[in-house]
């Protein structure tokens, strides 16, 4: 996935851009990359986060960003920020964005004349294509309007720029951009939770292909709103942090929601609810107050070492995380009925690690329930797992082994209630060793979110989204 921050104030902005990056750590694993501006001069800094955190890579250079101008990122995709000196002048960028059409786009630039300094494990790195997309405008303004039309995926930037900072939100809206402000300063973040603590209050939710001008003073609209959204339903389920709002939505409130849902109309049996931290714990919250029953922490997460981070694209470090980092309770878990709420199952690795750990310490039955529907398909829009193809997924896996071969029509899989659906269910509930299965349905996720459901992206779960 990823997440930036920048922010831009009438004195120095490094720690605010320090913090404020930081806070978008939980969206990102791979890289983290720092810009500031100062008297027309871009001071940079890169990182590689896989083996070490934000701060620890960062902290000690905090000296050298000057200026009160600058963007953060944390990455899981390029090295960022990228300088571009063109004809609209030099600027930094950062991008939270997914390019599937990347060769192509690279072929027409280079057919162009143009040509690639910024080289990522050997390929074109996205965010230098989408900067010298950019460059082919007019205006900065035209330039982002090329790059929303030529992309087939999505992108949301910033840009630092000598007249301030601009902020520009994914054409369909996929992934936020939130505009805070304090007295002297504005800032813009995928990630909201970056405020509070340093003193900005939430001004302004850019809309879905929405550009602003930010300075230390005010916040000018350059191009209007789309009419269309499809913000992405995971910004709720998994990787939205629980006291962020999107489109005024709180991203706890809808966990507990799903939750309270789910427990009305579950007829299971249990004698307390617990939750698989982190995402879990609103909707398991929310699930215990619907069926009536305690809510118990029968798993607890080390956080001293182990705070929440992205899915690793290793396999390997995929299973080593999902095992340490979570720690069962004996005493809880010993002779019990349980009942975990989780965010969902994407390829099945952890679940599978996590019950037959919860069954080593006791538990009678292990009941699960999922706060959004089987995903069916890899994303296409947004990065948010280290799935490249639907055949990780661990639904895609199962309908290839009850169909002999890779279903055509998914229509009833991704159905609730149907026969399919129901053999598909009970195929990955035998799988992972669990004594009952259940997920949540489009309608009660989107109804929990509370959007007008063409609004909300599911393509994840049923293959419908806008183009």
């Amino acid at each position: 996935m990823g997440g930036f921050f920048g922010t831009i104030s009438d004195s120095a902005c490094a720690t605010d851009l320090f913090y404020g990056t930081d806070y978008n750590s939980h969206l990102g694993t791979r890289r983290g990359g720092m810009a500031t501006l100062n008297n027309g001069i871009f001071h940079r800094s890169i990182h590689n986060l896989e083996n070490s955190y934000f701060r620890t890579r960062f902290e000690s250079e905090l000296d050298k960003f000057e200026g009160n101008s600058g963007i953060g990122i944390i990455s899981d995709t390029d090295p960022q920020p990228i300088f571009i000196n063109s004809h609209l002048g030099k600027f930094a960028i950062v991008t939270v964005a997914k390019v599937n059409n990347l060769n192509e786009l690279e072929k027409e630039l280079l057919d162009k004349g143009a040509h690639f300094t910024e080289l990522s494990s050997g390929e074109t790195n996205q965010t230098e294509l989408i900067a010298l997309l950019i460059s082919q405008g007019k205006t900065f303004v035209e330039g982002i309007e090329i790059v929303q039309e030529k992309i087939k995926g999505s992108c949301s930037m910033l840009l630092l720029t000598e007249y301030g900072i601009i902020a520009a939100r994914d054409k369909l809206g996929r992934t936020p951009i939130l505009v805070g402000r304090k007295e002297g300063a504005y800032a813009a973040s995928s990630e909201p939770c970056s405020f509070p603590n340093l003193d900005f209050e939430l001004e302004y939710n850019l809309g879905p292909g929405e550009v602003v001008l930010l300075t230390a003073e005010d916040m000018t609209q350059l191009r209007e709103p789309n009419k269309k959204m499809q913000v992405c339903s995971f910004l709720w389920v998994y990787y939205g942090y629980p006291v962020s709002d999107y489109e005024g939505v709180n991203v706890d409130q809808v966990r507990y929601a799903t939750g309270l849902r789910m427990a009305k109309k579950d007829e299971v049996n249990a004698d307390y609810v617990a939750a698989i931290p982190d995402s879990g714990i609103g909707m398991g919250l929310g699930y215990a107050e619907g069926k009536g029953i305690p809510y118990r922490r029968a798993i607890i997460k080390y956080t001293p070492t182990w705070p929440r981070s992205f899915t690793p694209a290793n396999q390997s470090i995929r299973d080593l995380v999902a095992k340490m980092k979570l720690i069962p309770n004996r005493h809880l878990l010993d002779g019990k009925r349980v009942i975990f709420c989780d965010d969902s199952i994407v390829r099945g690795t952890q679940l599978r690690d996590n019950v037959s750990i919860l069954y080593g310490y006791g538990a009678k039955e292990v009941h699960m329930r999922l706060g959004c529907p089987p995903i069916l398909h890899a994303c296409p829009f947004v990065g948010f797992s280290a799935s490249k193809s639907h055949l990780e997924l661990i639904a895609r896996r199962t309908i290839k082994e009850l169909e002999g071969d890779d279903a055509k029509d998914l229509d009833k899989y991704a159905t609730t209630g149907t026969d399919q659906y129901n053999a598909m269910i009970e195929s990955i509930r035998k799988k992972l060793n669990i004594t009952t299965l259940q997920f949540n349905t489009v309608e009660d996720l989107v109804a929990s979110i509370g959007l007008p459901k063409e609004c909300v992206c599911t393509h994840c779960y049923n293959g419908t989204s806008y183009f």
